[in-house]
């Protein structure tokens, strides 16, 4: 998992060429006016989605994790609660493969992230998105999806 601020994407250039592209999407797109929907970036290997919706009460939410894809999520507008545990360990309480998305019984770690601010979820990485930091409140957030 990582978890950083926008402006320091050139950081992660070497890292991965598909992560970079969906970063170098988050920078160079006004995601502000973004409406909510998926947007092709390099086909099924690089693709945004774009969500707007209120957070979540924690007993609303679960642990997750994807086997295809690695998670950029990040924050435009508002602010979200989201947890982070290692696979290692939890409890698998749902398959959805047609979705790559596995649910967890899990307790893990819990951060904040603010606009301007990502988390990168790698497939061994379970999480916990969609939490309210004070309360329910309105959120705008892009998950960038990268095929692994």
């Amino acid at each position: 998992m990582i978890i950083d601020a926008l402006a320091n994407m050139d950081f992660y250039k070497g890292l991965n060429e598909q992560l970079y592209k969906g970063l170098t999407f988050l920078k160079e797109n006004d995601l502000a006016s973004l409406p909510a929907g998926r947007y092709e970036i390099e086909g099924a290997a690089v693709f945004a989605l774009v969500q707007e919706y209120e957070t979540h009460l924690p007993e609303e939410c679960r642990w997750e994790a994807h086997y295809t894809y690695t998670d950029i999520q990040y924050i435009v507008d508002g602010s979200e609660k989201m947890g982070w545990k290692a696979l290692d360990g939890v409890v698998k309480t749902e398959d959805r493969p047609e979705d790559d998305v596995y649910f967890f019984d899990a307790d893990g770690d819990h951060f904040v992230l603010h606009a301007g601010q990502f988390a990168v979820f790698a497939p061994q990485d379970a999480h916990r998105p969609g939490l309210a930091v004070d309360g329910p409140a309105p959120i705008k957030k892009v998950v960038v999806k990268v095929s692994m």
